[in-house]
């Protein structure tokens, strides 16, 4: 059973982290435990399932990253570990997946590229060919964000839910 402390850390995790040195430190302040219960607290819940990870976003729009492109590839069933880690490993990939192709959509390997144009997410595609010698690929561009929200537990009377 997660306790009344417990629920308000959790509201200050879904939050903003705060853009100190110790952030840890600042929400066990606001949810009344000090830096170590918050870390003990965060380490119990992920040993016993509570939560499964910890996640940040990145507000990518804040950063300069204004173009999201899914890179496409196909790539042959030998090589897709090995090609997918290597493409995996570069900065501006935050996703690397691999679904399976069909006989219309011979694509099996996805990317999310993230850059500051179009012509920088060419490149970085380019260099992903280069990388692991695939050149069968192509590039879907983002149009349109049309949600980004993430769950939000044990509301305050004003939070919406979700």
């Amino acid at each position: 059973m997660i306790d009344e402390r417990e629920k308000e850390l959790v509201r200050r995790l879904q939050d903003d982290l705060p853009l100190v040195e110790r952030p840890y430190a600042e929400v066990g302040e606001m949810a009344g435990m000090s830096e170590e219960a918050v870390i003990e607290t965060i380490e119990r819940w992920k040993a016993d399932g509570t939560i499964r990870r910890l996640g940040a976003i990145l507000r990518h729009h804040k950063a300069g990253v204004t173009v999201n492109a899914m890179g496409v590839w196909r790539v042959p069933e030998a090589h897709i570990e090995e090609v997918g880690k290597t493409m995996a490993e570069f900065a501006q990939v935050s996703h690397c997946y691999e679904r399976p192709a069909s006989e219309d959509w011979p694509y099996n390997l996805y990317t999310m590229i993230h850059a500051r144009s179009q012509e920088e997410a060419e490149e970085i595609a380019t260099l992903l060919s280069e990388a692991t010698g695939m050149e069968s690929y192509e590039l879907l561009y983002t149009e349109r964000e049309l949600k980004k929200a993430s769950m939000r537990y044990f509301p305050h009377g004003h939070e919406k839910e979700t």
